[in-house]
């Protein structure tokens, strides 16, 4: 048995990555393991045909490395083939409203399915276990159901916000989605209820018998094709065979010390390395945590990189992306002058407020043997669109593309998002001490951020450091979980801050994190999930 520990918002996944542990499995097949059963266990939040990033630190092979799969815009995409449906901004500042909501759900939603590939290619180079067996553990949630929890229903009955559809939308519009997810009289499946996926077991044995390139290139590739020709989709076999990962080295920055390894745009990375750097000219300890100028200085910080976000982070291989510059010490000493100075940093939005997509999840692994693996999958806005037969979602990505040509975030083939996925792991004496990620749209760095804060400054261990209440500054509000004192809120809003209060005592991305202490782990699962942190 090999002894590992698993952080994850799924329960039923972190015991699969415990029984793969069980079987002498390492860390990348347990993250595996846990991987496939989230794509059944919560198939809003990711799915076999999502995207993401990784990032695996593995002594037994001598290697660190990243692996992104961001989904990418199908190479049949063109600038201008939705400006002539533009209707609005969305209310919030986050993509635009087009006619007939084609960029929302449906099939012209889709970016390229990259999560399987992914998946594969870690498990076959660095893995112990055959895919077919690691399948197994997500089989049972297809077969058996699992049941839907409260956050799950949640999901599926929120009202419409910016003008977009209700995510009922999601579940109901689309026939073969509708047999999954509804009863037959249209109504949607409700909490305690327990939800079976045949044609997604179904999916996976074949997936168990033929191989991860069934899905790219044989029967299960040429239904994705004949489905999306019949419906108006993009995507196409060419696309599918453009899904393998890119690999890359980590991005790494150091504070107070500690050095991290992060991941390179269009994922989040950069922004943790840009606000780690302006935070360590603060005494962030000597202020106390969450006070009033503690909360001034970091959402500063925040404000400061989200704007750097805006302005000059995107798709590398479609921007220069000026990371010497933003990553540098210098650059980040000018942006700290501005904070002790009091300047407020504006944060320019068509609008104001609002949310992206938290439509995402987490896999948090490591092992005995010192293997360390931090992933971060998603669907991004899932389509709502499955394949009749298949029982698998696609993701959604397409929808924050810019449909103005001539923007940095404006449709072109083969083109990636940003995302603020993060997933990172923080180095002590040259050893892991701290690997983290979360799931949470733009909120993914902040969370991300402030449980580092928590373990490096306030020396919290890893379950204090992810339940501590946090904040956000995406915008030009501040904003505060519920947890956040009122006397605090106060102050802040006499120093001229905009200040909102959201309801949840824990939001601002769910944070999933494992320390490692004189080789003992201890491990975090945010509470706003039904998150489990346990080893074996």
């Amino acid at each position: 048995m090999t002894h590992g520990m698993i952080s994850a918002p799924q329960p039923e996944a972190v015991e699969a990555a415990l029984e793969t542990f069980q079987a002498d499995g390492n860390a990348v097949d347990a993250a595996v393991a846990c991987a496939l059963v989230q794509t059944v266990v919560d198939p809003q939040m990711c799915g076999i045909a999502g995207f993401g990033n990784c990032q695996l630190y593995l002594p037994e092979h001598d290697l660190h490395t990243t692996f992104d799969f961001h989904g990418r815009s199908p190479l049949s995409t063109t600038p201008n083939m939705w400006a002539h449906l533009i209707e609005r901004e969305a209310h919030d500042g986050w993509g635009f409203i087009l006619r007939g909501r084609v960029n929302e759900f449906g099939y012209a939603a889709i970016t390229t399915p990259r999560t399987l590939a992914a998946l594969d290619e870690m498990l076959r180079r660095f893995g112990t276990k055959p895919i077919g067996e690691l399948i197994e553990h997500a089989l049972l949630y297809c077969d058996e159901g699992v049941m839907i929890r409260p956050h799950m229903s949640e999901f599926w009955n929120l009202p419409p916000t910016a003008g977009r559809d209700a995510n009922i939308s999601m579940v109901s519009k689309i026939e073969a989605t509708r047999k999954i997810y509804c009863h037959q009289d249209g109504q949607v499946r409700g909490v305690g209820e327990i939800l079976r996926n045949q044609d997604m077991g179904n999916t996976l044995r074949r997936i168990a018998a033929y191989g991860v390139q069934d899905f790219y290139q044989g029967e299960i590739a040429a239904r994705i094709v004949a489905d999306m020709e019949a419906n108006g989709g993009l995507i196409s076999q060419a696309d599918l065979e453009t899904c393998a990962p890119e690999e890359n080295k980590p991005l790494w920055g150091d504070y107070r010390g500690y050095r991290f390894s992060t991941n390179h745009p269009p994922g989040g990375g950069i922004m943790l390395i840009e606000m780690l750097n302006i935070l360590e000219n603060f005494d962030l300890q000597a202020m106390g945590h969450n006070s009033p100028e503690y909360i001034r200085v970091v959402a500063e910080a925040m404000k400061i990189a989200t704007v750097d976000k805006d302005t000059k982070i995107g798709d590398p291989q479609f921007y220069d992306v000026p990371i010497d510059e933003l990553t540098s010490k210098e650059y980040a000493a000018q942006m700290a002058e501005r904070i002790k100075r009091g300047e407020k940093c504006a944060v320019p939005r068509v609008n104001q407020g609002g949310s992206e997509s938290k439509h995402t999840t987490q896999v948090t692994v490591t092992d005995e043997h010192g293997n360390c693996v931090t992933m971060t999958h998603t669907l991004g806005q899932p389509s709502g669109v499955v394949t009749d037969g298949l029982g698998f979602m696609y993701n959604g990505a397409m929808t924050v593309f810019d449909p103005r040509p001539g923007h940095a975030g404006s449709l072109a083939p083969g083109k990636a998002r940003f995302t603020a996925v993060s997933p990172t792991i923080v180095f002590k004496n040259d050893a892991p001490y701290l690997l983290l990620g979360a799931p949470g749209a733009t909120y993914i760095t902040m969370g991300n951020l402030q449980v580092m804060l928590n373990v490096l400054d306030y020396r919290m261990s890893a379950q204090e450091a992810v339940l501590a209440p946090r904040f956000a500054a995406t915008s030009e509000l501040i904003e505060l979980s519920n947890r956040i004192l009122r006397s605090t809120e106060r102050d802040l809003r006499n120093t001229g801050y905009p200040i909102l209060r959201h309801p949840e005592s824990y939001t601002f991305a769910w944070v999933h994190a494992i320390r490692i202490v004189d080789g003992k782990w201890d491990g975090g699962a945010d509470a706003a999930t039904d998150g489990m942190a346990m080893e074996v």
